[in-house]
């Protein structure tokens, strides 16, 4: 190759620092409209009732108010019991939830596994059939017994085929061979060779199905709102639902047109679902920078050079 190729090749990669500038200023500028609405939401949920109602949404509202946060929170220590019961749900599911789908999708990325194939399209037909809803429902409550356990939130969504698949592909692409075989002539079993070699170089992989189980486990609701009944299990998705739900059974249900607007006036609509979403946001923004801190270390972690 001649040196003039090579400074073609050097220059083809090499942006100009007008170019860079505006690259930067373009992600910059995706970067606020991606950050912007939660903000915005943040901003609304601290914003007066009246002032929304007769202003409409601005950036700096003319009147401040923490009635919104108030109104919620006299929920109390049930609140706070959600809140709990939500974090150990979401705890306890991810950490399963990694485990059970790295061990399957490392059985079926094994190309030695004998019933790889097998246990591959059991994991794919579920992708496509499953038994619906009223025979889910048997199954965890009368077959199970999982009904007002906190178990009846975890286990349903601890294994997605989907996550296996990523992971089957993550494994049989980023995890060479030669791995496994020096592990072997070391004389590591299979459980030792998973858990010493294989899942320190799988970071990566780890991380993104565990993001996707976190979110998974942190937003739902539906599971709760079938198998649970005791105020004490409640997960705070369903509780802000269930505080979303009395304001309207209470706007919808006055028979006095003049106690309504009295009603209506008091009670923060716009600005308490706000506030709901702020708390059931918030707390999850702060997974992201774990995550991502696990991706840089198992994007920075060596392997063997072919």
């Amino acid at each position: 190759m001649s040196a003039r190729t090579m400074k073609r090749s050097r220059d083809f990669h090499h942006l100009s620092p007008a170019w860079n500038v505006i690259f930067n200023l373009i992600a910059g500028f995706l970067a606020i409209a991606c950050v912007f609405p939660f903000v915005f939401v943040t901003i609304i949920s601290f914003t007066d009732e009246g002032t929304l109602a007769r202003n409409g949404y601005r950036i700096i509202p003319e009147k401040w108010s923490l009635e919104a946060y108030r109104y919620v929170f006299k929920a109390g220590d049930q609140l706070l019991r959600s809140y709990g019961v939500t974090i150990a749900v979401t705890v306890i599911g991810t950490l399963l939830s990694m485990i059970m789908i790295a061990l399957f999708a490392y059985a079926i990325s094994r190309k030695s596994f004998k019933y790889r194939n097998f246990f591959s399209f059991f994991a794919f037909f579920t992708m496509l059939f499953n038994g619906g809803l009223v025979p889910t429902y048997i199954v965890v409550t009368q077959l199970l017994g999982l009904k007002d356990s906190i178990w009846g939130l975890i286990l349903p969504l601890a294994v997605n085929a989907f996550y296996i698949m990523i992971m089957r592909t993550f494994f049989s692409t980023s995890v060479p061979d030669a791995i496994i075989e020096s592990g072997k002539i070391d004389g590591a079993g299979e459980f030792g060779i998973f858990f010493r070699l294989v899942l320190p170089l799988s970071l990566p992989g780890l991380a993104t199905i565990g993001l996707f189980s976190t979110l998974g486990y942190w937003n739902d609701w539906f599971n709760a709102l079938l198998y649970i009944d005791k105020p004490s299990l409640v997960p705070l998705q369903s509780m802000l639902m269930r505080i979303e739900t009395s304001m309207q059974f209470i706007l919808q249900n006055t028979s006095n047109p003049s106690m309504g607007v009295a009603v209506l006036q008091s009670l923060p609509q716009d600005t308490s679902r706000m506030a709901m979403v702020v708390l059931a946001t918030g707390p999850i923004v702060f997974a992201y920078p774990f995550f991502q801190r696990y991706f840089i270390q198992g994007l920075t972690v060596g392997a063997v050079k072919e």
